[in-house]
């Protein structure tokens, strides 16, 4: 793990990786004037459903339309998080309305709430203290698939194994 914290390779379906091409990742995000760039060139209609997200290993958010593969907004890269975020207009300003960590294709632990709140600081958008939504995965150490655990229940739903508490998705990190 860096002082950032821990970075996460693309662990989903190979052919999907395959398909991200150079120069083809999500607009990124670094700076205010950046993100209110990118919001005004936004319909109402896109900006009332969630996008999709990564913070990059350069701590910069990159957002794309939310029916995008997280592995194609990174640019086949590895990420600090990724997930799923929508915006809100407020008086003073845009805030994040809900944020998650729901990312199959890189199934990022909780714990790497830490960067998503370090760029969205970066870019002065009000912010929750957390994840709204919080995705637990797991990989199971019998059947090896990778799992969502539900209500605290880890138990695998292939094949029934014990799930570890600890986050173990990518056995090469």
């Amino acid at each position: 793990m860096s002082a950032r914290g821990r970075s996460y390779r693309y662990v989903g379906p190979a052919d999907l990786k395959a398909a991200v091409r150079p120069g083809s990742g999500g607009c990124r995000i670094s700076s205010a004037a950046d993100f209110g760039s990118w919001v005004a060139e936004r319909s109402a209609a896109e900006l009332a459903e969630p996008f999709t997200f990564v913070v990059g290993t350069d701590s910069t958010m990159r957002l794309a339309p939310r029916r995008s593969e997280h592995v194609a907004c990174a640019g086949g890269e590895r990420v600090l998080s990724a997930g799923e975020i929508s915006f809100i207009h407020e008086v003073g300003g845009w805030a994040v309305g809900d944020v998650s960590n729901q990312s199959t294709g890189y199934c990022p632990d909780v714990s790497s709430w830490s960067a998503v709140a370090r760029a969205l600081d970066g870019i002065e958008i009000g912010r929750p203290s957390g994840f709204t939504y919080e995705v637990v995965f797991r990989r199971c150490p019998g059947c090896q698939e990778h799992n969502i655990v539900r209500e605290d229940d880890f138990v695998c739903v292939f094949c029934g194994s014990h799930l570890p508490g600890a986050w173990n998705v990518d056995p090469a990190a």
